[in-house]
């Protein structure tokens, strides 16, 4: 995880005093929303390049916003949907934190355009609707750009790639982004691509019987938690490190709680280090999920589902618990979530081979909705052998912009190999961080995650 610098006192300011001017709801129609309240010049993060300017507000749904654009603007705007989804209420802070972390791009020459969204928690459609008013903002009160990119990191890959489909030519009267750049992408759908944290809450119960306690009311596992019972982090925490010791090196954990954190490892593939924060999506963004989008019923199920790695995996298959999805809270989040594989722009994505937050196979599964779709001609996905989940390198991002503006510019599809072959070149401006693997192939996501049995 890349930490952000210290956030200048002028920017945080001028964003607090912004917290409760939001004017209500306003209806989102285009070319994206004509009625929001001009930005207010702000001081730019120190990370920017020098001249840049920057504007700050809240939109009148409630969610903050930052506006950078460098004074050797190149006329294209990169709008940015983030990662998480935060289970707390929009923060001013968010906003200033992505922009900083996503630097390059200003320092690239392209404005950049950020919201933090008006809804905390796993809401996909609400959250591409604040990004697309967002860029009214933008049209309205700042310039009318070149080209519009369309950047979704982590959750927020999703995030775009549903915008994408909601707002094109034919529903907004003019094509609103004229390509997506897509980052360390949850990418197969939430119907998908969190069934391996009830797998890991399953697994772990099963191992440790701890959460909840058999002295507590029981619940399913698939709903997270209850709706109206709070657990913090630290709470969760000291479960898991009750029963796995994940808080102790290695060489101080008993035989027991290291066969435990062996078989989680292996039976869920992800990594020790990555076993709590799994835990704790899998029990707050879950609880998220079925208390305030699916009507406390889960969307989320493990009944047909063969477990294996782990020293007795016909007990293991016995005795865990199971579930079965409920069919209408499966379809609800599928909706409000689930790419249908319609975008009709160029898209670009990278992941780190090695991510364990977002899988490489989620891409595996993003390649066949895409042809499901009619638009795989319309994706080229890149894969790095170096990075983290929340960033990968400045000169990877670089090249992916350049390549992706080359395409919708000029109509020159890239290739990995045309990737990796421009990176080091921009090497010496944006630092050193090239490391894309051009012949890698994700497998399917049924590969890491097992098949289950799924509403229709």
């Amino acid at each position: 995880m890349r930490h952000a610098p210290q956030l200048g006192g002028l920017l945080l300011a001028t964003l607090l005093t912004l917290a409760g001017c939001a004017t209500g709801p306003a209806a989102l129609r285009g070319p994206a929303a004509s009625a929001e309240a001009a930005p207010q010049p702000t001081a730019c993060p120190a990370a920017l390049p020098p001249g840049a300017s920057c504007l700050a507000g809240q939109d009148s749904m409630g969610a903050y916003y930052l506006i950078a654009k460098p004074a050797d603007w190149n006329g294209v705007l990169l709008l940015h949907a983030h990662g998480g989804p935060l289970l707390s209420a929009p923060s001013p802070r968010r906003a200033v934190e992505d922009l900083e972390r996503w630097a390059v791009m200003v320092k690239a020459g392209y404005a950049w355009a950020g919201s933090t969204f008006h809804q905390g928690g796993v809401a996909v459609r609400a959250a591409a609707e604040d990004t697309e008013r967002l860029r009214g903002i933008f049209l309205h009160h700042v310039a009318q750009p070149r080209r519009t990119i369309l950047h979704g990191q982590s959750w927020g890959a999703g995030v775009a790639a549903k915008a994408a489909e909601m707002f094109t030519a034919q529903t907004v009267g003019q094509q609103p982004y004229d390509g997506l750049l897509l980052t360390s992408g949850v990418l197969g759908g939430g119907s998908h691509a969190y069934d391996f944290r009830l797998d890991l809450r399953a697994v772990y119960q099963y191992l440790c019987g701890n959460h909840p306690r058999p002295t507590e009311p029981q619940y399913p596992l698939n709903l997270g938690l209850p709706a109206g019972v709070h657990m913090s982090h630290a709470e969760i925490a000291a479960r898991v490190n009750e029963c796995l010791g994940l808080d102790k090196p290695a060489a101080e954990r008993s035989g027991a709680q290291q066969a435990k954190i062996r078989t989680i490892t292996r039976v869920i593939k992800i990594p020790e280090s990555s076993i709590q924060s799994h835990i704790n999506w899998g029990t707050l963004h879950f609880q998220d999920i079925t208390s305030r989008r699916t009507g406390g019923r889960s969307p989320f199920g493990n009944e047909g589902a063969v477990y294996a790695g782990s020293e007795d995996d016909a007990a293991l298959n016995t005795w865990l618990p199971r579930y079965l999805a409920d069919p209408e809270a499966y379809r609800a989040f599928a909706e409000d979530t689930d790419p249908r594989g319609t975008i009709p722009v160029p898209v670009l994505s990278t992941k780190w081979i090695d991510d364990p937050t977002a899988f490489v196979e989620l891409d595996a599964r993003f390649r066949a909705i895409m042809e499901r779709g009619g638009s795989a001609e319309r994706l080229v996905q890149t894969f790095t052998t170096r990075g983290t989940h929340s960033y990968i390198s400045d000169a990877t991002y670089a090249t992916l912009m350049q390549a992706l503006l080359r395409w919708v510019d000029q109509g020159t599809k890239p290739t990995p190999a045309g990737i990796a072959a421009a990176c080091p070149g921009l090497e010496p401006r944006f630092g050193a961080g090239c490391s894309f693997a051009p012949g890698y192939i994700p497998a399917p996501l049924s590969t890491r995650v097992p098949p289950r049995l799924r509403p229709q």
